[in-house]
């Protein structure tokens, strides 16, 4: 039977995955919204910074490709949600303090 990866082998997974026009990793940006985990299968509730950005089907599939590394994982289901809407706020401190917000 194959061990059912942890959240927190996913979340660092995701701090692979860039917004290329921002240098700060989606995790850090609070674009992460849920994360379940059931039976090897990943689904993640995601939002981006804008509904318009150009990169969004390039950031799901850097999603997709990084999550599927960590070990146990079987699928990986990714939903682009967009309430609440994202903010500046949703940024942890690493975040702000690398785009000169802190």
């Amino acid at each position: 039977m194959s061990e059912e990866p942890t959240e927190k082998e996913v979340l660092e997974a995701l701090k692979n995955c860039y917004d290329p026009e921002i240098p700060v990793n989606i995790v850090d940006l609070g674009l992460i919204y849920e994360l379940k985990i059931e039976q090897g299968v990943v689904k993640i509730k995601m939002t981006l910074t804008s509904p318009f950005c150009p990169v969004g089907p390039f950031v799901i599939e850097q999603v997709r490709e990084e999550v599927m590394k960590v070990k146990g994982v079987k699928d990986v289901q990714v939903e682009l949600v967009w309430e609440p809407r994202w903010t500046p706020d949703r940024m942890n401190d690493e975040a702000k303090m690398a785009l000169g917000l802190l």
